[in-house]
């Protein structure tokens, strides 16, 4: 059997307990390609089908949605917020109430001391019209302005604390800045609810001895993987050459795939002897690890996609060799330059 899901840590994370209901944590959605033009080509004209795709996942019972308030590139700065905010608009009381909007707060050099936040998040929860369930610290400061991140940490908690948002999340932290924080707001009558990283088998930092994923178990906190396809390196069908994409990721593409046959023919093997595809293999690696995934999503058919994934699990053998593989070294994804230790 795979390893045990996440328990979670207070009645504010009720919402999530809904997503992770299931034998295994279930799967999110991740909004950052929702306005971001630079990374992802985002087309306004479009925004129909990602309003079909928020629709779609919530039919397939995807109901945790990831963004953040500086998702959307340029002049579509909080789009993904305020797209969210418009779809949800629209959604029934009963929908409404299945569905968890979780948003990340950036530590610009800015946001200065227990109120730095204020502004962002007041923003933030205009742009989602008031359907904001979950604020999230989007990146830990411990390695450039230590001195920086504990009053933002305490600016968060009295969200908490007021009513204003059900659950406080952190995002990029390792293990040893995590258990620092987790002292800090227990202190001040707060719990973690959440830890989001970087994970996929081309990041499998959290899952190696002594990493996060251990210290979210011990803790009861929730571990969300973002990027878990790899901005779609491991997201290609069976037998087929993925196409390079363009613009910055077709470099990416290029520096990683030569290295990553025999990661894939494993991917291939396990896809086949449950009828699926590698994203799901990948998608449920993270979730035999006790974490739920946020790929991103912008088409209904992505959607469906990525929900068959929630019908089946890996064997203990399959998740096994997968760890074999992927801990022994191989391609990586570049760490994210904020990750705290």
């Amino acid at each position: 059997m795979a390893t045990p899901p996440v328990s979670l840590p207070d009645q504010g994370a009720s919402q999530l307990a809904g997503a992770l209901a299931d034998p295994l944590p279930s799967i999110g959605v991740g909004t950052w390609a929702w306005g971001n033009q630079f990374l992802w080509g985002y087309d306004p004209a479009l925004d129909h089908q990602l309003a079909a795709t928020f629709q779609r996942c919530l039919d397939l019972d995807l109901c945790f949605f990831d963004t953040a308030d500086s998702y959307g590139t340029g002049r579509w700065n909080g789009r993904s917020e305020q797209l969210l905010g418009q779809f949800a608009a629209g959604l029934t009381p009963a929908q409404r109430a299945r569905c968890c909007i979780a948003t990340k707060l950036a530590p610009f050099p800015w946001r200065l001391g227990r109120r730095g936040f204020d502004r962002a998040f007041a923003a933030s929860s205009q742009r989602l019209q008031g359907k904001l369930d979950w604020v999230q610290l989007h990146w830990s400061t411990a390695r450039y302005a230590p001195w920086q991140e504990s009053p933002l940490l305490l600016g968060l908690a009295d969200l908490v604390r007021s009513g204003q948002v059900a659950s406080l999340g952190l995002s990029n932290m390792g293990p040893i800045r995590l258990r620092q924080v987790v002292a800090q707001l227990a202190s001040e009558g707060v719990a973690v609810a959440s830890l989001q990283v970087q994970m996929s088998l081309l990041a499998p930092e959290a899952v190696a001895p002594g990493g996060v994923a251990e210290v979210c178990r011990e803790l009861g906190i929730a571990l969300i993987a973002y990027s878990p396809l790899a901005l779609g390196l491991l997201a290609r069908a069976p037998g087929q050459a993925a196409a390079l994409p363009r613009g910055p990721r077709r470099s990416l593409f290029r520096r990683l795939e030569p290295g990553l046959e025999p990661l894939l023919d494993t991917m291939e093997t396990i896809a086949a002897d449950h009828g699926s595809d590698l994203a799901a293999v990948a998608l449920n690696w993270c979730r035999a690890h006790g974490a739920l995934p946020i790929p991103g999503l912008r088409t209904p058919k992505q959607a469906e996609r990525v929900a068959q994934a929630c019908s089946w699990q890996l064997t203990l053998t399959q998740r096994q060799q997968l760890d074999r593989l992927v801990l022994a070294g191989g391609p990586r994804m570049p760490a994210n330059p904020f990750q705290s230790g």
